[in-house]
């Protein structure tokens, strides 16, 4: 019968050293893993101009102005028209402020201007003339529609250059929003 004789303990040593080393190096290539992860987010987009920061500037603008709109509503005369197109848009421009400092923290920034010529090409394409029209003469001035019904004066739409701007690109739109939806 053979006896087994026991390891040296300098054996023992030597094998709990490189198990060891093992645990060591599979930690490590955790931490490699976990670390390599972190710069990769499947979920967030790069900052870039696309159709989506362009739709939500333009949903931004349409909620804007249906939201001052309304708040004028019944407010002026048809007389008092030039000071409706002054009150809509003092009540335009903090919101178009704040459109503008929105996303600027994820690289995409938003220029809003209001366009007259846009507004006035909507006012002839919109607004019918003639003899037999339901409401009275619609006219546009400083960027903003408006139309005389029932004696008062009614925003119907405000004309915007609008530009979304991002390191690497510019994407331009002249877009009017109507005061209702």
């Amino acid at each position: 019968m053979r006896r087994r004789l026991a390891a040296p303990a300098g054996d023992r040593r030597g094998q709990m050293v490189l198990l060891a080393g093992v645990v060591v190096a599979l930690a490590l290539v955790a931490m490699l893993v976990a670390y390599l992860q972190l710069g990769y987010h499947a979920d967030v987009r790069t900052a870039s101009v696309d159709d989506d920061a362009a739709a939500d500037g333009r949903s931004y603008l349409q909620r804007a102005v249906h939201d001052a709109a309304r708040a004028l509503r019944d407010g002026y005369a048809w007389s008092e028209r030039g000071q409706a197109v002054t009150a809509m848009r003092d009540r335009l421009r903090p919101r178009i402020r704040a459109l503008q400092r929105s996303r600027v923290e994820s690289g995409v920034v938003f220029t809003t201007e209001f366009n007259r010529t846009a507004a006035q090409r909507w006012a002839t394409a919109n607004c019918p003339g003639g003899r037999g029209r339901a409401f009275g003469p619609c006219v546009a001035d400083r960027g903003v529609v408006v139309q005389e019904r029932g004696g008062r004066t009614l925003v119907l739409a405000v004309g915007y250059d609008l530009s979304v701007t991002t390191d690497d690109q510019q994407l331009r739109i002249t877009t009017v929003t109507p005061a209702v939806r």
